[in-house]
């Protein structure tokens, strides 16, 4: 089993290295991050819920590690987690479905 806490610790003390070696990779981040305080219609759960199943979708233990800390802060429970997640495994069954589709497509469209 993972520990969390240590590998969040970890990758933040990473991440402090990281940036003081290429500042304007976090100046990018903030940059994108900028619309995220403005919170008009989604209250901070939903957004660490939806940002967990992007999390999954994306494969980002450090996305995981991270969001599901402030899930808990946010008053997340594991059945409202275990739904967002769900909709994230339907999410990627379909895109493969869809991405089996173009398969099928450049598989008739290729050259004998």
């Amino acid at each position: 089993m993972t520990d969390w806490n240590a590998y969040r610790a970890n990758l933040q003390k990473n991440v402090k290295t990281f940036v003081s070696l290429s500042p304007n990779t976090l100046t990018g981040l903030q940059t994108l991050e900028t619309p995220l305080p403005e919170k008009k219609h989604l209250d901070d759960k939903t957004r660490e819920l939806i940002a967990l199943a992007v999390a999954v979708t994306t494969r980002c233990d450090g996305c995981i590690a991270v969001h599901s800390a402030a899930a808990k802060q946010a008053g997340a429970n594991k059945e409202e987690i275990a739904e967002a997640l769900g909709v994230a495994v339907a999410l990627n069954a379909g895109a493969a479905l869809v991405y089996s589709s173009r398969v099928m497509e450049a598989f008739e469209s290729a050259q004998d």
